[in-house]
């Protein structure tokens, strides 16, 4: 299994500027810029393939490649919504699998792709990563994710805004509050 690659990112962040400013309490617009980079620095470390989470917020797409065929293929996110699985072929040429042919499931590792009994594995050309399961994964929108995450990443946003430097003189290093451990705890996912 490779590193799966992004191919369409979320549309939006899973917290507004509007929310992150409400919970800030800021008024102005003059910091809306430093705002907007605080939420996705806060979004990314728990989203996606790098996000501490193991998993994605709203919605996205991405390709996981695969040398070859296994009856039982492990997929890098749970919450799957779709997937196409293709191949490339002894000529070279890209082939689709029969979604008839497989089914996603999910089990305390995560989710994988498990094949009918009725599949026989075609031969797949020489090229690296020849098999591809393009797929789409996360909560859905930024309002279906789940309200204990968009208060972690508020707390993150609100220790970034207010502790900008990473070494203050005279005081102790910032750190998440232990309220964002708690916040996530229940949604990371975690290989058994």
């Amino acid at each position: 299994m490779h590193r799966p690659i992004l191919t369409s990112p979320p549309a939006t962040d899973p917290v507004s500027l509007t929310e992150a400013k409400a919970h800030l309490r800021v008024d102005a617009s003059d910091e809306d810029d430093l705002i907007t980079a605080l939420i996705a620095a806060a979004s990314g470390h728990l989203d996606g393939h790098t996000g501490i989470l193991g998993r994605c917020l709203v919605t996205q797409t991405w390709v996981q490649r695969y040398d070859g065929w296994c009856r039982v293929m492990r997929l890098p996110f749970p919450d799957i919504s779709s997937i196409v699985l293709t191949y490339t072929d002894s000529d070279d040429a890209e082939q689709t699998v029969a979604s008839s042919l497989y089914s996603v499931f999910e089990d305390s590792s995560g989710s994988y792709l498990r094949f009918s009994d009725s599949f026989t594995s075609p031969t797949v050309g020489p090229d690296y990563g020849g098999v591809s399961a393009a797929l789409t994964a996360g909560y859905g929108a930024a309002s279906a994710v789940p309200a204990a995450l968009k208060a972690a990443i508020l707390l993150h946003v609100g220790t970034l805004y207010e502790n900008r430097e990473s070494v203050v003189v005279g005081t102790s290093t910032a750190q998440l509050p232990h309220a964002h451990a708690a916040l996530i705890a229940p949604y990371r996912r975690v290989p058994v």
